[in-house]
C-alpha cells in the first residue's frame, strides 16, 4: 500500500471488515462506532462541500470530519479551542509535570473494568496531590492541577497513566498568601508514591466490595474475595511509579506541552510508515533504551491494540482539580493573581457569529483554511453542498 500519506483510516478500511467478522463477539458497540467513524472520516459517506477559488477558479472537494475523539484527523479545532481556554488560567510561576502509573497487574483489571478503574486512577491521584500539598511539612497550600489520562505506550500496549500539570505553589489555608514551592522542586515523589498506592488500593477494594468490578478469562478467579485479596498482596508491597519530570521553562511552555498531550490518540498518522502484505509498520520510541525503533505488526493485531484505547462513552479523560476546578476556577485564579501581583491575561473572545469552523480555526490558530492552495491569493468559497453518502464528483482539472 502507499507508504506516503498512510493513514489509520486506510488500515481500518482494508483490514477492518475482516477484523469485525473475526471478533464479532468481542467488539463493544463503542469500538464499532470508533472504527466506523475513522473509516468514514472525510469521505463522501459524511457529506461535504465543493469549494472554488474566487480568483483563479480552482476547485476542491472538502468532506466532513467524523469529530470522534479517537480519530487522529479530528483533534485540531478542539485542541485549539481548549488551549485558548487554558491561556486565561496561566499563572506567572514555575510549572511541574508529574506522571502517575498503576502496576501492570492492576492495568489488567483496568482493561476489563475501564470506567471504574480509570476513575479510581483519577481519584487516587487527585487526593494524593491535594493531601501532600496541603501538609505543612511539605507545601501547606491548596493547589490546582490538570490531569490527563493516557492508556497507551508507544508500542500501543495497554499502559494506563495520568499526566498532571501543576503550578508550583498554591493558596494558604486562609487564602491570604501565595505559598511558592522551592525552585525546581514541587513535592517528594516517594511520599506521593506511597500515598497514591494506599489510596488506589483502598478505592479498588471498595469497588470490589460494591460488586462494581467484573472479571473474565484469565482473571475470572478474582471474583472470589480470597483470590482477589491474594492478588493484591504483591501489588501492595511493590514500589509504585510516580515520576516528576523537570519543570517547564515557563508558563508559555505549558501550553506547548498541553498542545502535544491533551488531545492525543493512541497513534498519530505521522508515525505510520507502511501497510503491505497484511502488516502495519510504524515508528515507536523505546523509553527503556532511549532509542527510536520501527515495529511491524499484523494488521489484525495492530487494530486490536488500537481498540484497547477506546474510552467508555462519556468518560472524561481531561479533568481539573483544586484551584483549577471549574466550579470556582475564576474566583480562585483572580485571588492568586492578586497575591502574585500579576495582571489578568487579556484573551480576546471569539465572536459568537463565527460559527463556521474555518473562521474559528483561523481566529484560534492564525492559520487560514480559506486561502487558495493553487494561486495562494484567492479565497475558497463554497459553491455546492454534498449530502452524506452522495457520490462525490471528481474535481475539475487544475487550471494552468
Amino acid at each position: 500500500m502507499r507508504p506516503i500519506g498512510l493513514e489509520l483510516a486506510d488500515i481500518f478500511r482494508q483490514a477492518g471488515p475482516t477484523y469485525r467478522l473475526d471478533h464479532a463477539d468481542a467488539l463493544s458497540s463503542g469500538q464499532r462506532r470508533v472504527m466506523r467513524a475513522i473509516e468514514t472520516c472525510r469521505t463522501a459517506a459524511l457529506g461535504g462541500h465543493v469549494e472554488q477559488c474566487d480568483g483563479c477558479g480552482y476547485q476542491r472537494i472538502s468532506f466532513n470530519s467524523c469529530r470522534n475523539r479517537h480519530c487522529p484527523k479530528c483533534q485540531s479545532l478542539v485542541r485549539a479551542q481548549w488551549l485558548q481556554d487554558r491561556k486565561a488560567e496561566l499563572l506567572p510561576v514555575e510549572y511541574f509535570h508529574l506522571v502517575f502509573t498503576m502496576p501492570q497487574e492492576l492495568a489488567a483489571i483496568a482493561h476489563q473494568n475501564r470506567a471504574v478503574v480509570y476513575d479510581i486512577l483519577f481519584r487516587a491521584t487527585a487526593e494524593t496531590l491535594r493531601t501532600i500539598a496541603a501538609d505543612s511539612r511539605h507545601l501547606g497550600a491548596q493547589i490546582g492541577f490538570i490531569a490527563i489520562l493516557h492508556t497507551w505506550g508507544q508500542n500501543l500496549m495497554h499502559h494506563p497513566h495520568l499526566h498532571c500539570v501543576v503550578p508550583g505553589g498554591g493558596l494558604s489555608p486562609d487564602g491570604q498568601r501565595w505559598i511558592a514551592c522551592r525552585p525546581g522542586f514541587f513535592l517528594p515523589v516517594r511520599v506521593l508514591s506511597r500515598l497514591f498506592r494506599r489510596l488506589f488500593l483502598e478505592l479498588l477494594r471498595q469497588a470490589f466490595e460494591r460488586q462494581e468490578l467484573h472479571f473474565f478469562n484469565t482473571l475470572a478467579t478474582l471474583e472470589d474475595p480470597g483470590a482477589f485479596a491474594r492478588y493484591l498482596v504483591p501489588v501492595a508491597q511493590a514500589e509504585w511509579v510516580v515520576y516528576a519530570k523537570p519543570p517547564f521553562g515557563g508558563p508559555e511552555h505549558v501550553l506547548e506541552y498541553l498542545g502535544r498531550y491533551t488531545h492525543r490518540v493512541a497513534i498519530a498518522n505521522s508515525r505510520l510508515l507502511k501497510f503491505a502484505d497484511g502488516a502495519v509498520t510504524f515508528k515507536w520510541k523505546d523509553y527503556h533504551e532511549s532509542r527510536n525503533k520501527v515495529m511491524a505488526l499484523d494488521a489484525q493485531e495492530f487494530i486490536r491494540r488500537f481498540l484497547l484505547h477506546v474510552l467508555p462513552s462519556g468518560f472524561q479523560r481531561i479533568r481539573h482539580y483544586g484551584l483549577l476546578a471549574n466550579c470556582h476556577c475564576q474566583a480562585k485564579l483572580e485571588r492568586c493573581r492578586e497575591l502574585l501581583q500579576a495582571p489578568a491575561l487579556e484573551i480576546p473572545a471569539i465572536p459568537e457569529e463565527l460559527t463556521d469552523y474555518r473562521d474559528r480555526y483561523e481566529r484560534l490558530t492564525g492559520v487560514s483554511l480559506r486561502d487558495c492552495p493553487h494561486c495562494e491569493h484567492g479565497q475558497m468559497v463554497c459553491i455546492e453542498t454534498l449530502l452524506p453518502a452522495k457520490l462525490a464528483r471528481a474535481p475539475p482539472p487544475t487550471p494552468p
